[in-house]
C-alpha cells in the first residue's frame, strides 16, 4: 500500500476496527488488508476449535487453513440472518474437523466440545439448550471411566457421525461388536449421570 502515511494509517486502523461482516466481505472481495485482519481476528478460535476436536496439531493446522480458504471462497454465501460470522466460520471448521475424523486421519479427543454432542441422559436434547459447566464435567468423568474401545466407539459415533458399520470397518471388528460397544458406552454414561444426584443427596 502506498500514499500518504497518515492516510495509510487511517485506512489500516479503519480496517482493523471494521465489523466481522465487513471484514468477511473484504476477504471475499480480495482486499488484502481485510483478509489479514479477518485471519488475525479468527485464527486462534478456528485453530483452537480444530485442535480441541482433533487433538493433533498438524491436523488442526490443516483444518484451520482450509477453513480460512473456504471462508474466502464462500464469503458471498454468508447470510447474517442465519447467524453471526463467528458461528458460520466455526461451523465450517467443525465440519472440516469431522471430515478429518471420518477420513480416519485422527481419533476425536474427549473434551467439552465433544461432550456437548453426547446426550447426558436421554436421546433428545433441545437444539438450543446450553450444557452447564458442571454437567459437562460429569459427562467428562463418565466418558473417561469407559474402557478405551467403548470410548472410541462412542466418540466416533456421536462426534464423527460414523455409523456402526463404518466404525466396525475402521476398527476391524464385527458389526455386532461395534453396535454393542456404542450401546454399552451410552448406557454406562447414562447410568453414571443418573446416579450422580442420588450420590450428592447422600453426602
Amino acid at each position: 500500500m502506498t500514499g500518504n502515511p497518515e492516510a495509510v494509517g487511517a485506512r489500516i486502523d479503519s480496517v482493523w476496527r471494521a465489523s466481522d461482516e465487513a471484514l468477511l466481505a473484504g476477504l471475499g472481495a480480495g482486499d488484502p488488508d481485510a483478509a489479514l485482519a479477518f485471519v488475525r481476528r479468527y485464527q486462534r478460535r478456528v485453530f483452537g476449535l480444530a485442535f480441541t476436536m482433533l487433538g493433533d496439531r498438524a491436523a488442526a493446522e490443516d483444518v484451520a487453513q482450509e477453513a480460512m480458504v473456504r471462508a474466502w471462497r464462500h464469503a458471498g454465501a454468508f447470510d447474517a440472518r442465519r447467524g453471526s460470522v463467528t458461528t458460520w466460520l466455526l461451523s465450517i471448521t467443525r465440519n472440516l474437523a469431522v471430515d478429518a475424523i471420518r477420513a480416519g486421519r485422527v481419533v476425536p479427543t474427549v473434551d467439552d466440545v465433544l461432550l456437548a454432542a453426547v446426550p447426558p441422559s436421554r436421546d433428545d436434547l433441545p437444539g438450543d439448550a446450553s450444557v452447564a459447566v458442571d454437567e459437562l464435567r460429569l459427562v467428562r468423568r463418565a466418558i473417561d471411566s469407559l474402557p478405551d474401545e467403548q470410548r472410541r466407539a462412542l466418540l466416533l459415533a456421536r462426534l464423527g457421525g460414523l455409523t456402526a458399520a463404518e466404525i466396525a470397518a475402521r476398527e476391524s471388528i464385527p458389526l455386532g461388536t461395534a453396535k454393542t460397544r456404542i450401546r454399552a458406552a451410552l448406557l454406562r454414561v447414562r447410568d453414571e449421570l443418573d446416579a450422580t444426584p442420588d450420590q450428592a443427596a447422600t453426602t
